[in-house]
């Protein structure tokens, strides 16, 4: 990345925020409250973190209005609606990402018949299949092996060290992260008097446009359907998604999930870290799942979860409560009893 300098002034612009103090300070870079320097822009979400704005050294911070006031702390402030927001808008500005550089790493090997449309960057080490198919200004990592017959859309980004196995299909802006692993077979086997069969899998594994999945997550292709994922879902490092799941449009999936077999998730579900589910479940759209949670139940459109096993959110967080005076109680009775033991 290639820093780049604009002023106070310029931030508050181009976050349609309101400056307050220097509008010609100089900003060249973002850092937290408590690492910042006169150069810095840095930002306050919250009031939990007003010890720390209080004695920040940062050259100017985006905050809402209820904090614009505050006596104490940097002077250069752009107060706005919503600060994370807002920081997002500037980052590129100032950081700007370096530019890709096209071309073919000579230690690249190319399979026969491999086609791809205009500028593409293919990294060292890497393995293209045969019949393997790139849309226009993708980025082949280090290392990455597509197997015969994957296809990727237009300016998708391929990790160092990701193995596409034959039957993955990517639409456009995927990005894979480093180690990342899709298209394998599923954890499927017919089990007998002479041990467990493998099932060969021949479905696919889809990836629609928007796609991001994690570092050293699996995506199992599907054993006779495919395996599907939604436009514009994001999935966290460490996920596994077995084979025949569909997932649907802008999902959410944090580290350390694993879904099973043949499970459908709807539109806009959230899975908190290390959710398990069941397989052969419907999640509808919408569904929220707290972290370590175990769904083992078709859940409706709409609802948080919570708990192992999964019980409605406000259920689940009334019987920890209960839980937790349940022993206060215990303690109250053995109290009770010593005193009458003591009078006996």
């Amino acid at each position: 990345m290639t820093a780049s300098s604009i002023t106070a002034q310029a931030v508050a612009e181009l976050v349609g925020g309101r400056l307050l103090g220097d509008g010609t300070r100089r900003i060249t870079t973002v850092g937290p409250l408590d690492r910042a320097d006169a150069g810095t822009l840095s930002l306050l979400s919250g009031a939990r973190y007003l010890e720390m704005f209080r004695t920040s050294r940062a050259g100017a911070v985006l905050l809402r209005a209820e904090h614009a006031e505050e006596p104490a702390g940097p002077a250069t402030r752009v107060v706005v609606e919503d600060p994370a927001k807002a920081l997002l808008l500037v980052v590129p500005v100032l950081l700007p990402e370096s530019s890709p550089s096209w071309g073919v790493d000579p230690s690249a090997r190319i399979g026969r018949g491999a086609t791809w449309v205009g500028d593409v960057s293919i990294g060292a080490n890497a393995v293209l299949g045969a019949d393997v198919r790139l849309g226009a200004r993708c980025r082949i990592g280090a290392g990455a092996v597509l197997e015969d017959g994957v296809t990727a859309g237009d300016d998708c980004d391929v990790g160092p060290n990701v193995v596409c196995h034959r039957g993955t299909r990517l639409g456009a802006r995927v990005r894979l992260k480093a180690g990342a692993i899709l298209g394998g077979d599923g954890f499927g086997f017919a089990s007998g008097p002479e041990g467990h069969k493998l099932i060969r899998h021949v479905g696919g594994c889809i990836l629609e446009d928007d796609v991001q999945v994690g570092s050293n997550a699996c995506i199992d292709r599907g054993s006779l359907d495919d395996t599907v994922i939604g436009a514009g879902t994001k999935i966290d490092n460490l996920v596994h998604i077995a084979h025949n799941v569909r997932m649907g449009r802008a999902c959410l999936v944090m580290a350390g999930v694993g879904v099973a077999g043949s499970t459908r998730l709807g539109n806009g579900v959230i899975l908190a870290g290390q959710v398990g589910v069941v397989g052969h479940l419907h999640l509808g759209d919408g569904v929220r799942v707290s972290a370590q949670s175990g769904i083992g139940q078709d859940v409706p459109a709409g609802t948080d979860m919570g708990g192992t096993p999964a019980r409605r959110q406000r259920d689940y967080l009334r019987a920890q409560s209960a839980l937790y005076r349940v022993a206060k109680i215990i303690n109250q009775l053995e109290e009770l009893v010593e005193k009458r033991g003591d009078r006996g």
